[in-house]
C-alpha cells in the first residue's frame, strides 16, 4: 500500500507521498520576496528556520492558494521547504494495481507521477520533490 497525503487545490484533487512529509501547518504571513516568480509565496518563520513557500497552486497554473491554507513542509536535498495548498483533507492508501501510468494530459512530465483511483474518487500523483527541484534550481 502506498499511502498518500491528498490535497485540494481548487476544485480538484492532488496527492503527496506521506513518506515526503515532514508536517503540516497553517499559513502563517509568509514575507514577499521583492522580484520572485509569483508561485514563490515568500519567506516564513517555523521555529526559528526560515523556510522558502511555493504556492502549489500558482506553479500548476492556478489562481493561487487560499488565504486559510496550510503549509506541507518537505525536507529536499537537506532543506526545509514550505508548500502552500488549499487544504489537506486525508491520507489514503492505495494498492499499486489502484495507480496509473500519468498521460499527456496530466501536465508536464516528471510533475506527475501516476493517477490513483479510489472508488469513485481520481486524484493526481505529483512527485513533490521534482516541483521542488524545478523551482529551486
Amino acid at each position: 500500500m502506498r499511502p498518500l497525503v491528498l490535497c485540494r487545490l481548487g476544485g480538484r484533487t492532488y496527492a503527496v507521498d506521506l513518506l515526503s512529509i515532514r508536517e503540516i501547518i497553517p499559513i502563517r504571513g509568509a514575507t514577499r520576496l521583492p522580484k520572485s516568480p509569483p508561485f514563490v509565496s515568500g519567506l516564513m518563520n517555523v521555529r526559528g528556520t526560515i523556510v522558502t513557500v511555493l504556492d502549489l497552486s500558482r506553479r500548476l497554473g492556478g489562481s493561487g492558494a487560499t488565504a486559510d491554507a496550510s503549509v506541507v513542509l518537505v525536507e529536499h536535498r537537506g532543506k526545509l521547504v514550505g508548500v502552500a495548498v488549499d487544504e489537506v483533507t486525508e491520507v489514503l492508501r492505495l494498492r499499486p494495481d489502484e495507480i496509473d501510468p500519468p498521460g499527456p494530459e496530466h501536465g508536464t512530465p516528471g510533475v506527475v507521477t501516476g493517477v490513483g483511483h479510489s472508488g469513485e474518487s481520481i486524484v493526481i500523483i505529483l512527485d513533490i520533490h521534482s516541483i521542488i527541484q524545478q523551482v529551486m534550481l
